[in-house]
């Protein structure tokens, strides 16, 4: 297994442990690789969820361009749902599984065809 596939692995034992659900795994692997090499930066690859800047980004960059949303109170509603969901204390809320989750909150895992 390669870095990616550790990952992932990684990613989707957060999903059953932490977030109370099972896993896509596939639609977990292409949100994970549609997150680029940002995975592999310990910096880029959480969401900090504290700051309103990351949580804007995520919603611009995101929700809006990648998955096509229109901007409205809902977007950032859905983020701190997951938020929520993956726990506000937990230090480490991964990039991938926080995109995963909000692809499956709007119905639009068909992006990732």
């Amino acid at each position: 297994m390669g870095k990616r596939d550790d990952l992932i692995a990684k990613y989707a034992e957060d999903l059953r442990n932490k977030c109370g659900m099972q896993p896509d795994m596939s639609l977990l692997e292409k949100v994970t690789i549609g997150c680029g090499p940002a995975i592999y930066d310990a910096d880029a690859a959480t969401v900090a969820a504290t700051q309103p800047g990351e949580l804007e980004t995520v919603k611009k960059n995101f929700l809006m361009k990648k998955l096509g949303l229109s901007d409205g109170p809902e977007l950032m509603q859905a983020i701190d749902a997951v938020i929520d969901i993956y726990g506000r204390s937990e230090r480490d809320k991964y990039r991938a599984v926080v995109y995963y989750m909000l692809t499956k909150h709007f119905g639009k895992e068909h992006i990732y065809g």
